[in-house]
């Protein structure tokens, strides 16, 4: 049976896929932006490079950017992710847009909240934050956490149904997707630095 279709009987385990009971209850950034969250999900991975070579593969993505490294024609009109560092994309400012659609606004898209290089990195909006945290470990690893919180919007109902449908069947795989397409991409030879091939 897809994936998509059993997220939901497993959402205690979705909900925490790769992280600790540390990691679950430790704060992250952003966490007093959406205080009252109706979704709450940390995920983790480990990761064989240095925060600095992950650090590239996060701050550039977004819609019609690099992606998300996930499904193509899901998350990117169709168009295949980066497996290149993009130059254009490795200076975050607050305030920048974090695009997840082809239109941009307050509802559609995060905004770069707060950052500290190489260490940790905020999106918000309005009703969510999506936070990373880069934790090096010995061996020139990296501990990868992420963060989602979403208040699910009831005096917009059809509104608040959709993320809630959205999120509930189709965070899950995308998100361990995610994390598995920066590993693999910050693992490869040069691939902090921009030199790494393309695919």
């Amino acid at each position: 049976m897809p994936l998509f279709l059993t997220a939901p009987l497993y959402r205690r385990r979705h909900l925490r896929w790769g992280a600790t009971d540390a990691e679950v209850g430790a704060p992250m950034p952003g966490d007093d932006l959406v205080p009252e969250a109706s979704f709450n999900a940390t995920r983790a991975i480990t990761i064989a490079a240095p925060p600095e070579a992950v650090w590239p593969w996060i701050v550039q993505m977004g819609y019609r950017r690099a992606g998300f490294y996930t499904y193509a024609l899901l998350d990117n009109a169709g168009y295949e992710s980066a497996d290149e560092v993009l130059p254009e994309y490795q200076r975050p400012q607050v305030g920048d847009w974090m695009p997840m659609a082809e239109k941009v606004s307050e509802t559609t898209a995060f905004k770069v909240a707060a950052f500290a290089e190489n260490a940790w990195l905020l999106w918000s909006k309005p009703d969510s934050t999506w936070s990373w945290k880069l934790v090096p470990l010995p061996g020139g690893r990296t501990r990868l956490v992420t963060r989602l919180k979403q208040r699910y919007q009831w005096e917009q109902p059809a509104m608040a149904l959709f993320t809630l449908l959205l999120l509930e069947f189709g965070d899950f795989p995308m998100m361990r997707r995610v994390l598995k397409g920066i590993r693999e991409r910050a693992e490869r030879p040069g691939a902090g630095d921009g030199s790494a091939p393309r695919g």
